[in-house]
């Protein structure tokens, strides 16, 4: 097997293991309990009892309990890639005479993104509270549909504003509750959305920069040697044109440490940019994912209001409503960006 076959097996086992533990976060049954809970039964017999109770221990503490693993994991790879673009691409493209002022975007991206993750840590989501519920009962309507007046949350023993739901990783009710990521080990919600979506476009920038200067340092050492136009040796001593693979392979050989990281910061790129784009489609209409996914039958809060949000029965999705809280594009950006309070419609 070639090199190059390894790394797009690398690339998609790291892209599928981040979006497998984007989704399924803080939820009870997903796919890494269901594999988990067969390996432990098919090698309980020959796994000490105290083996067995640290690993359940870490599989919790990692997915269902806040901690900052995954932020510290996030900062790895950060450091990890700009140590290998400072080092290695960066004196390629001064060679290349790529101006200061271009190679300087990646490290002033990197601290405008660092200020918009450490919001996104730090700043309280929308945490409902005893002394905040009257006025966080007022902010939205209920719809009637996926949110109902009187409904109590069973945890927080307070009465459950409409677009707000209890998030099992932190143990609190959120108002305007989007979702909890686990890469900033916080919930987002209305208080936070603004600079989740700052964090996630200025993450693309930063990624899709250095993308492009990796990229077109690459390029350049193609058409400096000559490569698109060389030809090989094969197997059978016959003399082949180098095509794309070829030259892809030569340089991975070449310059393995970047192209690998390319690799991985291009494939990354497109995760965040499809990742952006939908949380963006959110902010126009009106809407939080959790929403999205309710209104698309998953959830209902109507018929067994003494139970919890996951734990429901599945109605029929009813588009005409979908978009309930959307006030147009210029109010709904400003509701999130300026924390300006909706109009209050009225309940029907």
């Amino acid at each position: 097997m070639d090199f190059l076959t390894l790394f797009a097996i690398y690339v998609v086992v790291v892209l599928t293991c981040i979006v497998l533990v984007c989704k399924y976060s803080g939820q009870q049954q997903t796919p890494f309990h269901i594999a988990f809970n067969f390996v432990v039964k098919v090698l309980a017999p020959f796994t000490p009892k105290w083996l067995q109770k640290v690993s359940q221990w870490t599989l919790h503490r990692l997915f269902h309990q806040r901690n900052n693993m995954f932020i510290y994991l996030h900062i790895l790879l950060e450091i990890t890639v700009y140590a290998e673009f400072s080092y290695e691409v960066f004196g390629f493209c001064r060679e290349m005479d790529t101006t200061l002022t271009r190679l300087s975007v990646p490290y002033i991206l990197l601290v405008i993104k660092s200020f918009f993750f450490y919001l996104c840590i730090k700043r309280d989501p929308g945490t409902v509270t005893k002394k905040k519920i009257a006025v966080q009962l007022q902010i939205y309507p209920y719809d009637r549909r996926l949110f109902h007046p009187g409904i109590s949350c069973p945890t927080c023993q307070l009465v459950k504003p409409a677009r707000s739901k209890h998030c099992r990783v932190c143990n609190r009710c959120v108002q305007r509750f989007d979702h909890h990521c686990i890469w900033v080990n916080n919930c987002i919600g209305a208080q936070n959305t603004r600079y989740f979506l700052l964090y996630l476009f200025s993450l693309c920038a930063m990624a899709g920069d250095i993308t492009l200067l990796t990229g077109d340092m690459l390029l350049y050492v193609v058409l400096q040697s000559g490569l698109l136009g060389a030809s090989y040796i094969d197997e059978y001593g016959q003399q082949q044109p180098a095509g794309p693979l070829f030259v892809v392979q030569h340089l991975f050989l070449t310059f393995p440490r970047i192209v690998f990281m390319l690799g991985f910061v291009l494939f990354v790129f497109f995760l965040l940019a499809g990742y952006a784009l939908f949380h963006s489609y959110l902010a126009l209409v009106n809407q939080t994912s959790s929403e999205w996914y309710k209104s698309r039958g998953y959830v209902c809060q109507h018929c067994h209001p003494t139970t919890t949000a996951d734990q429901l029965c599945i109605p029929a999705p009813d588009h005409s409503k979908r978009y309930y809280y959307s006030r147009g594009l210029l109010r709904n950006l400003g509701e999130i960006f300026f924390l300006s309070h909706p109009v209050k419609k009225k309940d029907t």
